[in-house]
């Protein structure tokens, strides 16, 4: 079955995966002029689009909601003035003020240059270019939009630039809304949310503290965050999805390790044997997993590296083959997907350790995801017996997925997710490629679900699932349990601003409060084309889709070759699954 590369680390231009890092490279990787160009290109749209929108808000649109009420809002917030809110108020505009953000950028992106051990180029890049940018724009703004400040007393000096847009407002989002990335790229456990949600409330309260000072309409705040917020979808999306950018000539791109303790062979009769993907799995990580498994009792566990070719179907089945009585797989659900598809039905127990950048099946199952924690949770808890799907198609040889399968719109997010992209940013990196593609066309399509009859549907998304949620806690597939039997399909076909309302609505909530009845009990032949209708469920044990013209495809997180065929049946327990109390 065609694969897709295992996740990549991020690697200093022209650096051998896994070489000795002794020295710092400053030379520029192949690509970066034609990437510099496109982003160039996309700011010139950026400030005309920001410009425009202000000339109608000053010309054409000043009659119109909301700008008829801007004033009452600006009044209404001088006469709540305060003392205590005044201080506040000083210290949230501060904190956009430029000498802050330029002493704060310089900070940040030299404690990213110089403190890891790797120095993180492209994320300093990411920061520097996206509030330059959003201040070149800014300065374009001014220049243009020629809009006086409130009508009311202003806390602060005026400066000689347009109250259209905040600059304090924009230079807030570009520099926070940055860390915030960063941070959700790079922390782990609890202190992600807590540190990256911070960082994303500082530019809405310097937008306030803005508003409540008297040196800004309403739209000139909300301009701001717009001006600031398409900076870092440009320069993230040049600098983390382009894959035009790459290392030079001559960088090798396989890895290479030859560690203590790892075997390129099978485990022998009764050892335990963790299958891990080199690209996300180092050295250190291994050490420290393998004092896990001591502690629990495991001694001399094997390490078996994954390659590009066989990300770990072939291992896993070598170690069963040889006697492994627990196989502990490290790596990203496409690591763990291709393990399952070897232990599927075998009674092996399976420890999940998640190192990748989805992690969906360690998520819906529970388990920490620090990679240690998450094996000694596993390692204190008890086998269970978890569902797999079993899926084909044209093209595609017959294997399992363990969360979810789909074809459509996830599937080209998938597809067009640099793996670069997703080791320095982590799973926000979706979202970048996800602005890319929401312009997939809608598919026409036929499902045949268990014995009931055939439906036509159109569709921007179908996605299959064995497991419900996904990154950020939102819920796809509210009825899906990887252990009751049974698989869910998600039909996703919203039309216009008011269709993808109501589908983010739907999805947001939940989608359904109570499990899906079976398609048999609740389709027959009149159910028709409902075509239109933004959101569907289904539970069922077997269904085919089969669609009117070729569309991407993809199994747990890993885009596979397109086609025009999905078959999938659920296969009842057919994974055995080490899972801490109170886990899936």
């Amino acid at each position: 079955m065609p694969t897709a590369a295992p996740e990549r680390p991020a690697e200093l231009p022209g650096e051998r995966p896994g070489a000795a890092r002794t020295s710092r490279s400053f030379a520029l990787p192949r690509g970066t002029g034609r990437t510099a160009a496109r982003v160039a290109a996309l700011t010139v749209c950026q400030g005309a689009l920001m410009v425009g929108l202000g000339l109608l808000i000053t010309g054409p649109a000043r009659g119109l909601w909301p700008m008829t009420v801007e004033d009452d809002v600006n009044e209404g917030l001088e006469h709540a003035r305060t003392g205590t809110l005044t201080t506040l108020s000083l210290l949230g505009s501060e904190a956009g003020n430029t000498l802050t953000v330029i002493a704060v950028t310089v900070l940040a992106c030299a404690g990213l240059i110089l403190i890891p051990r790797l120095p993180m180029w492209r994320q300093a890049a990411f920061l520097a270019v996206a509030v330059s940018l959003q201040s070149l724009v800014f300065l374009v703004i001014t220049e243009s939009v020629d809009r006086h400040r409130p009508e009311v007393h202003r806390l602060d000096a005026s400066p000689p630039t347009s109250s259209y847009t905040s600059g304090h407002t924009g230079a807030a989002t570009a520099l926070y809304g940055g860390l915030a990335v960063l941070a959700l790229s790079r922390l782990r456990g609890p202190w992600q949310r807590i540190v990256g949600g911070l960082l994303l409330l500082v530019p809405v309260v310097v937008a306030v503290a803005r508003l409540y000072r008297g040196m800004h309409h309403p739209t000139d705040v909300v301009g701001g965050l717009v001006n600031g917020s398409l900076s870092l979808l440009i320069v993230g999306r040049a600098l983390f999805t382009d894959g035009t950018v790459t290392a030079p000539a001559g960088a090798s791109s396989a890895p290479s390790f030859a560690s203590e303790g790892t075997s390129p062979g099978a485990p022998g009769p009764g050892r335990t044997a963790v299958i891990f993907n080199p690209t996300v799995t180092g050295e250190a990580d291994r050490a420290a997993l393998r004092g896990v498994l001591e502690r629990h009792g495991h001694r001399a566990p094997v390490f078996i590296e994954t390659t590009a070719e066989d990300p770990g179907t072939g291992q896993t089945a070598g170690a069963v083959r040889d006697g492994a009585r627990l196989v502990v797989v490290c790596g990203g659900d496409g690591t763990v997907r291709a393990a399952a598809n070897a232990l599927a039905g075998s009674g092996v127990p399976l420890a999940v350790v998640p190192c990748g950048t989805g992690n969906l099946l360690a998520r819906n199952l529970g388990l920490p995801l620090s990679p240690t924690d998450a094996l000694d949770a596993a390692l204190r808890g008890a086998p269970r017996r978890l569902d797999l799907g079993r899926v084909e198609g044209d093209g595609l040889t017959a294997t399992h997925f363990a969360a979810m399968s789909g074809a459509g719109l996830d599937a080209a997010i998938m597809e067009h997710t640099d793996d670069r992209a997703k080791s320095v940013l982590g799973w926000p990196a979706y979202v970048l490629a996800g602005v890319g593609t929401l312009r997939t066309p809608r598919m026409r399509l036929t499902v045949r679900l268990d014995d009931a009859p055939a439906l036509r549907r159109t569709a921007r998304m179908v996605l299959i699932g064995n497991v419900g949620t996904v990154q950020g806690g939102t819920t796809l597939l509210p009825a899906a349990r990887p252990d009751d039997g049974l698989l869910d399909l998600l039909i996703l076909d919203p039309r216009g601003v008011g269709g993808w309302t109501r589908a983010l609505t739907t999805l947001l909530r939940g989608g359904a409060k109570a499990p899906r009845p079976s398609a048999v009990d609740t389709l027959t032949a009149e159910d028709g084309d409902r075509s239109g209708v933004p959101v569907e469920f289904f539970t069922f044990r077997r269904a085919e889709l089969t669609f009117d013209s070729t569309q991407s495809r993809e199994l747990d997180g890993d885009p596979v070759t397109p086609g025009r065929r999905l078959a999938t049946e659920v296969r009842p327990g057919a994974l055995t699954v080490l899972l801490p109390a109170g886990g899936a």
